[in-house]
């Protein structure tokens, strides 16, 4: 009698009989003979279904993509199979027959697939992607908690800013105006006065109108604080996390990156020590006429790329023409467009860049780093790069001035290479009571909402700081993703919220 066994397990079954259960992932035909992947969430098998066999063999050649079925055969490994074994197939059971599938085997705009994200997931590289997603975040619990960091859940609901009052989402409370939570900050600085080093890890919710390749509506953060820390631990300590969740990804998902084409020697190069730049570094580095020769070769280098991709999708388009089965048209397709769509990114990226160059090189001192100018930046390094000491005025209230120079702030944020940006951003709080009440005023912030708040510096105030990393972000980055919408199973978008 075949047993029930997941696609992964199949090799640890050779020689015997089981039954899968999954979904039609493709087929293909010759004369008497059909092989029907597969998929199940776990792996894609190979099933070997053979015409001698009518029943099966009707069954296979007539099912659907994304068809449901039952597969039972005998185990037989090959290491030319997909996951390693395939069946040699005795049954086939449809459950149900898929006759039009929505998302078909050739190309789809971006806006027909974010319609279709509860079917779009299912494809090849979205699941790979969830995967990894899956093992950052069970590494993110598995950092903290050999840190000795204890998980504290915070309110989505909230009465007041802790960023910016323009990003949030407004809340009817029972007839009172609240917000969505666009962090947990503040309420971690609470708990870990009664905890020493506690983290959090949920979603935020951040009001912003922009629709850049960098943004959601709504997305996960994790959040540590700590007391009793300043910056240089928030730094050791964002410094380790990464290193570590780079290192499980790269451990475990081999596979999966091959599939992103994902540069796996670039993830390689991610270890201790980072790149430390203070605000004023980054400036005169963005101002200078190194960077902007540098910069200026390597547009002359990636405006040769997209020539030569450019021919080989000339090439490619010519081949079309003369295949004439229909498995090598689709995978031949599938190739173009996704050629296509690489050139039409790294074209968009290539008509914007002389003008991020331009400027990069007027930026003035006393400006906030904005995505271009991260942009710039982190393409100069081939590890992380943590910026700190940014200008008091254009950071958060609740962030500590430098002691030697107050006008600037003991904060941290930490730049992807690649062109990535930011990923993680933090700082030392503001510990004095009436330092903090000072800053608020300036701020315009009433300061009636964040009475409690205040009494943490009322009430045994210590040194203390934390970071938040932006899940997705540090996804895309990881993944080596054009856009964070990605990064997320059901992304929501200035101007999108369906499905």
């Amino acid at each position: 009698m075949a047993i029930t066994v997941r696609i992964c397990d199949l090799m640890r079954h050779e020689g015997q009989d089981v039954e899968i259960r999954g979904w039609v992932h493709g087929l293909r035909t010759g004369g008497k003979i059909a092989f029907l992947l597969v998929r199940d969430g776990t792996g894609v098998c190979q099933c070997v279904v053979e015409a001698a066999r009518p029943d099966a063999f009707e069954a296979a050649v007539s099912a659907g993509h994304e068809s449901s079925v039952r597969v039972t055969g005998r185990v037989r490994l090959d290491p030319r199979a997909p996951d390693g074994a395939e069946l040699d197939t005795e049954r086939v059971e449809v459950v149900q027959n898929v006759p039009d599938y929505p998302i078909a085997r050739k190309e789809h705009g971006i806006d027909f697939l974010l319609r279709h994200r509860h079917l779009w997931i299912r494809s090849p590289r979205q699941c790979a992607i969830l995967r990894i997603r899956d093992t950052v975040v069970r590494g993110i619990h598995d950092f903290f908690a050999a840190q000795g960091f204890v998980r504290i859940d915070t309110p989505i609901l909230t009465p007041g800013a802790a960023e910016g009052a323009a990003t949030l989402f407004p809340v009817d409370y029972f007839g009172e105006k609240i917000y969505l939570a666009q962090t947990g900050q503040l309420y971690l600085e609470a708990a870990a006065m009664a905890l020493g080093r506690v983290y959090s890890f949920g979603p935020t919710f951040r009001a912003e109108k922009s629709k850049t390749r960098r943004h959601l509506t709504e997305f996960w953060m994790l959040e540590p604080e700590i007391a009793w820390a300043e910056l240089p631990d928030l730094m050791d300590l964002a410094e380790r996390l990464i290193c570590d969740l780079v290192g499980r990804v790269l451990e475990r998902h081999r596979a999966e990156l091959e599939l992103l084409e994902r540069d796996v020697a670039a993830l390689e190069r991610v270890h201790p020590p980072f790149i430390r730049l203070t605000y004023t570094e980054a400036v005169d580095l963005l101002r200078g006429t190194d960077t902007r020769r540098r910069l200026e070769e390597e547009l002359e280098r990636e405006r040769a790329e997209l020539a030569a991709g450019q021919a080989r999708h000339g090439e490619l388009e010519a081949q079309m023409a003369t295949v004439k089965k229909g498995w090598a048209q689709d995978r031949l397709a599938r190739e173009i467009a996704a050629l296509r769509e690489r050139l039409a990114h790294m074209g968009q990226e290539l008509e914007n860049r002389p003008a991020h160059i331009e400027a990069a090189s007027r930026f003035q001192w006393g400006d906030d780093l904005g995505g271009d100018e991260e942009t710039i930046l982190a393409r100069l390094f081939d590890r992380p790069v943590m910026v700190t000491r940014y200008p008091r005025a254009v950071k958060a209230f609740y962030m500590k001035p430098a002691p030697d120079d107050r006008r600037v702030v003991l904060n941290v944020d930490v730049l992807a290479p690649e062109g990535y940006g930011e990923i993680i951003g933090g700082s030392q709080r503001e510990d004095d009571l009436e330092a903090l009440r000072a800053r608020m005023a300036e701020e315009g912030l009433d300061p009636a909402p964040y009475e409690w708040y205040l009494d943490l510096r009322r009430y045994g105030t210590v040194p203390h700081g934390g970071f938040g990393l932006g899940l997705e972000r540090f996804l895309a980055w990881m993944c080596g993703l054009r856009h964070i919408r990605e990064a997320i199973p059901f992304p929501r978008l200035m101007g999108r919220i369906y499905p």
